[in-house]
């Protein structure tokens, strides 16, 4: 028998033959050239998937950032948008308590009063998600006992904050 790998003796012992587990990240948004709320999110997200990374991958799992902009109404309903920017975690929001303030360079975009995501973390509210925020709620999906499972089996709508964005905008359907 072969004991080079000096873990055990049964051979093939040290091969890690179980599937790589999967997390989802979602990050959806409105626009990533004007809007600084957007921008940011981004920013954020990506630095806190990068300093995690390595615990993520020593424990097995593989993350997937998906980056969705979100333009058209089509596509806000495909995805159950509400706000941007969002960032969900295996199908949840990581921040479940939606608050919006007026998004100046969104209106701007669009030419009307647009309202965008603030962020609530330690009973603070931000513009941009904190860092820690996403690294907790990475953490939390994956050291968490009760995985987080996606049954949202309300009826969607299209909030009007985002009514407004796309008709202002002439976006009305389309992908």
């Amino acid at each position: 028998m072969d004991h080079s790998c000096g873990c055990c003796g049964s051979s093939g012992c040290c091969e890690n033959n179980t599937a790589k587990k999967k997390l989802l990240i979602d990050f959806l948004y409105l626009d990533l050239g004007i809007c600084t709320r957007c921008q940011g999110t981004e920013k954020n997200l990506d630095e806190a998937v990068f300093e995690v990374s390595a615990v993520l991958k020593a424990a097995g799992y593989d993350v997937i950032v998906n980056k969705v902009h979100i333009t058209s109404k089509e596509l806000a309903n495909r995805y159950r948008f509400v706000s941007s920017p969002t960032i969900r975690i295996n199908g949840i929001d990581i921040d479940l308590e939606l608050k919006e303030t007026n998004c100046e360079e969104c209106g701007d975009l669009c030419g009307d009063t647009v309202d965008c995501r603030v962020w609530t973390y330690n009973g603070m509210e931000y513009t941009l998600p904190p860092k820690e925020l996403i690294i907790n709620a990475i953490l939390k999906e994956v050291y968490s006992e009760k995985k987080a499972v996606k049954e949202d089996k309300n009826e969607y709508t299209l909030p009007n904050n985002l009514e407004v964005f796309f008709n202002q905008k002439g976006l009305n359907g389309g992908s």
